[in-house]
């Protein structure tokens, strides 16, 4: 798969490493060229940098790692190149005391929906920090960890669910694109339980099979 990724921080970083090495045909784009192709030499494999137009336009899948109060911005730039592509939003609309950014408005994936009407937005990898994507792979207890992927476009989907096992996650079906605000809403209370209390966020969940009240698995 050619994959296209829109900035040169963390996430671009720990989700191309991966992909890379999965055998795609990874492209960074950034407007800091030194940046950009300082990332692709570390990455390796079939890694290249380049301008964030020509990153945009050689994938069939366009990762938008960017900070939520720029993604759209850059993708409204970029929208013709776009047109037809799988863009993949993991960016988390969280400010100070973790709050929800987009309350009240459209979520960040609609942002780039609207900045970009003719891609295929899809949204994935915002739960989690970085540095749990660069684990190879995220697996705890023996179990992959799950990947909630919320987008319309069917071969969009596949395409991102691919990407997610590539990672050594196992994709979840979260719902439509509609449904990506309640996946930046779970990040914004996962960060505030995990940064500002220090509490297990996994530990709020029972079990599947005691979901719908105690004796439910009968």
């Amino acid at each position: 798969m050619r994959i296209g990724v829109l900035g040169t921080g963390n996430m671009a970083d720990a989700l191309a490493t991966h992909w890379a090495r999965s055998g795609h045909e990874v492209t960074i784009g950034g407007r800091d060229a030194h940046r950009a192709e300082s990332l692709a030499r570390s990455i390796g494999g079939a890694t290249r940098s380049a301008g964030l137009r020509e990153a945009a336009g050689s994938g069939e899948v366009v990762l938008a790692a960017l900070p939520f109060e720029a993604g759209a911005l850059v993708v409204r730039e970029l929208a013709p190149v776009l047109d037809g592509r799988t863009l993949l939003d993991c960016s988390n609309p969280v400010g100070p005391g973790f709050r929800l950014l987009t309350q009240g408005g459209p979520s960040a994936a609609r942002l780039l929906a609207e900045a970009a009407p003719g891609a295929h937005v899809v949204k994935a990898f915002n739960l989690c920090h970085e540095d749990v994507w660069r684990m190879r792979p995220p697996v705890f207890d023996g179990r992959p960890l799950a990947v909630p992927v919320c987008g319309d476009d069917e071969r969009s989907l596949a395409r991102v669910h691919e990407l997610v096992r590539n990672v050594g996650c196992e994709p979840v079906a979260g719902g439509g694109l509609d449904r990506a605000d309640l996946l930046e809403a779970t990040a914004a209370l996962f960060i505030a339980l995990w940064v500002g209390e220090g509490a297990d966020a996994q530990a709020i969940a029972p079990p599947l099979a005691c979901a719908a009240g105690p004796g439910s698995e009968a």
